[in-house]
């Protein structure tokens, strides 16, 4: 059963996401001014903050395994200081080919001096909307893409199914799970997970 003060908790992120959704359509001119309300409205009440992500070989690359799973991800628009932390388990957008998503750790952002073990390469500061993603797995073989636009980021990964035993809430950032919880407590459907895992 959830609690009175989740509830309050969860109900607040889904009004930000759901007036951000509604302002970023009227913005770029898919609803007009009196669809604005009735846009937010209806993703309060019938929109979810999360949905399913079925992973595959490679592209988990968090200790989420590597022989793919299903996770579930937080939907984020705008990604920005705010909203994403360093230390969150994130799905972007894949630099190299953008029709397919990496899952990756947030390691840095906008202002984070970066050095190269490489001497013969200089220091440079990441810029505004930029960050840095690693793969926690040292396994695989590591992809250098440079600074990642934080408008690649789609969402963080806040659950992971592996098999019906092998499965629990991803390790973010302190701040990325506090602000997770009640979201996990109310749209956490593991057996919906199951169905839905590709094995």
């Amino acid at each position: 059963m959830v609690s009175l003060i989740t509830w309050a908790r969860y109900i607040v992120q889904k009004l930000d996401y759901s007036i951000t959704v509604g302002w970023k359509n009227y913005k770029g001119g898919y609803i007009t001014d009196s669809q604005l309300g009735d846009a937010i409205w209806k993703n309060l009440f019938q929109g979810k903050l999360t949905y399913l992500h079925s992973n595959r070989g490679e592209e988990v690359a968090c200790g989420l395994g590597t022989f793919g799973g299903t996770l579930l991800v937080r939907r984020i628009l705008d990604a920005d200081p705010e909203r994403v932390f360093v230390g969150d388990v994130v799905l972007l957008k894949d630099p190299e080919s953008r029709e397919n998503h990496l899952v990756r750790r947030l390691a840095a952002m906008e202002g984070y001096e970066m050095v190269s073990t490489n001497e013969e390469e200089r220091p440079f500061v990441l810029d505004r909307d930029e960050c840095w993603v690693l793969a926690d797995d040292q396994k695989l073989k590591p992809r250098t893409f440079g600074p990642v636009s934080m408008a690649d980021i789609v969402g963080r990964v806040i659950y992971s199914l592996k098999t019906a035993v092998d499965h629990g809430p991803v390790r973010n950032s302190h701040m990325g799970m506090m602000r997770d919880s009640p979201i996990l407590e109310v749209e956490l459907d593991v057996d919906e997970m199951a169905k839905n895992h590709k094995a």
